[in-house]
């Protein structure tokens, strides 16, 4: 505990940004190499990178350090049509049944706290979390799951870890890492109708690319970020992952202490006690960022993936990149990329039609995007031509709420299919997949080749855009 205090001291004079803040707090050491172990408050645990990690503490006669700092839900493999009765024993596929049967015994074995399938509070790990109290702001939270940075809207170091790094953090409570450099993102102004945070995160990896973020945590900050809801923070820290960034954050304010408040089990005196501390969590008005970006986001129109990156997206209503758009060096992935999607013969996105609707992943499955999403489509019906049209609450809160608000009405009397939680169609992964060359609207946070399905096109949009494009058949012009 010296270490840690002593290091905090030799900051107190500096200013630091929020990032710096949250390391300086966890840091434990760092050697001559310059790697660090830093001290992890809150470890999420899913069935896909676990079971080999639960395998290696059983090899090495190892236990988990600090039970408590454990939650472990299934998400990934789970059926999302499952109803009231069903138990993992029930999944069909061989692959998926194996990884959440194991999460089951590994957390009974090892006494991990589990929200299995049956629990009524089950969901994607990054939506589920925030809801039952277990993200507080200032905490390192680690995951193995690349779209941790999610929990970076609470003022939270939160990042993905791989399979042999989740089993250091049970074993140790401390991570092996390389310190990060300061981006700052600066998204002011006020947005336009239908214009949501989604959008707004798609145009940033629209100017940086996918690489843009790379070794850098993204702190996002100005007037619409104080503006925005804890749900859109969530949105827009779960995709600085696909700006190349490890770590996206947002400092603690008032809205940040709303939502905890409700949602946590603190009693008012700690609660109290603690937001004095938490508010402290915001980068010093000097702090030296190593690279700043503004963007006014009154200029930002709703934003669609084309291709088969996040990176390859344009306003809804503008043309598709051609040959001559492109400088060479890209010409190869630009050519790849429409192949794939079958652009060839489309000049705009207007121009396509949808087969498959997706509203869900832990980008855009909370309460806020259904409620978006059924106001968009309220007394409609899905067009005569799409397949297929699913809303995927993100937990069993979600549902829940969704319900009591009557929005599960509203899409099933449009004609979308109300599931159970889980990561359904984001990821191929479980039975919500495409069929070869179904096109998709996707609320999801990646559009790679494959990732919803064996050769399945997928257009990355806002819980809005997609419900529209449910109702029109083709993408509509939400304003």
């Amino acid at each position: 505990m010296g270490l840690l205090i002593n290091h905090h001291h030799l900051r107190s004079n500096m200013s630091a940004t929020l990032y710096d803040k949250l390391w300086d707090e966890h840091l434990v050491q760092t050697d001559d190499t310059n790697e660090s172990l830093i001290y992890i408050d809150r470890h999420y645990l899913h069935e896909v990178t676990s079971p080999q990690a639960f395998e290696g503490l059983r090899h090495k006669n190892l236990k988990p350090w600090r039970l408590d700092a454990n939650v472990a839900t299934p998400d990934h493999n789970v059926p999302t049509d499952r109803g009231n009765t069903f138990d993992a024993s029930s999944i069909t596929d061989k692959v998926a049944k194996i990884q959440v049967v194991e999460l089951d015994k590994n957390c009974n074995h090892f006494g991990i706290h589990q929200f299995d399938i049956t629990s009524n509070k089950q969901g994607i790990v990054h939506v589920m979390g925030p809801e039952l109290g277990y993200t507080l702001p200032g905490m390192t939270i680690v995951c193995g799951d690349s779209h941790t940075s999610t929990h970076g809207a609470f003022g939270c170091l939160a990042m993905g870890i791989g399979t042999s790094e989740v089993e250091h953090v049970l074993a140790t409570q401390c991570l092996k890492i390389t310190k990060l450099k300061n981006m700052q993102v600066n998204f002011n102004g006020q947005l336009q109708r239908g214009v949501t945070s989604k959008d707004i995160v798609l145009h940033l990896i629209k100017l940086i690319g996918t690489a843009g973020g790379t070794g850098h945590a993204i702190e996002f900050s100005g007037s619409y970020i104080s503006s925005a809801s804890m749900e859109s923070r969530m949105t827009i820290c779960n995709m600085a992952i696909e700006a190349g960034a490890k770590v996206g954050l947002i400092s603690v304010d008032n809205t940040t202490l709303d939502y905890v408040k409700e949602h946590s089990n603190l009693s008012d005196s700690i609660f109290n006690l603690a937001s004095e501390y938490w508010l402290t969590l915001e980068s010093d008005p000097d702090a030296n960022f190593d690279q700043i970006i503004n963007i006014d986001v009154s200029e930002i129109k709703p934003q669609v993936t084309w291709g088969t990156s996040p990176e390859m997206t344009i306003d809804f209503d503008a043309d598709i990149p051609s040959k001559e758009d492109i400088d060479g060096s890209n010409l190869e992935n630009l050519l790849l990329a429409k192949a794939y999607m079958g652009l060839d013969d489309s000049k705009t996105l207007l121009d396509l039609s949808f087969d498959r609707i997706f509203i869900g992943s832990c980008t855009n499955s909370r309460i806020e995007d259904l409620r978006d999403a059924a106001s968009a489509i309220e007394g409609k019906k899905i067009s005569k031509d799409i397949t297929e049209a699913i809303v995927v609450p993100g937990s069993g809160m979600v549902k829940e709420q969704a319900e009591n608000e009557g929005l599960d009405k509203i899409f099933i009397e449009a004609g979308f299919l109300w599931r159970d939680p889980g990561c359904s169609m984001c990821l191929g992964m479980n039975p919500d997949q495409l069929k070869p060359y179904e096109r998709c609207a996707s609320t999801s946070n990646r559009n790679f080749e494959g990732r919803q399905g064996n050769l399945g096109r997928t257009h990355l949009m806002s819980p809005v855009m997609a419900a529209l494009t449910a109702i029109n058949g083709k993408i509509t012009d939400p304003s």
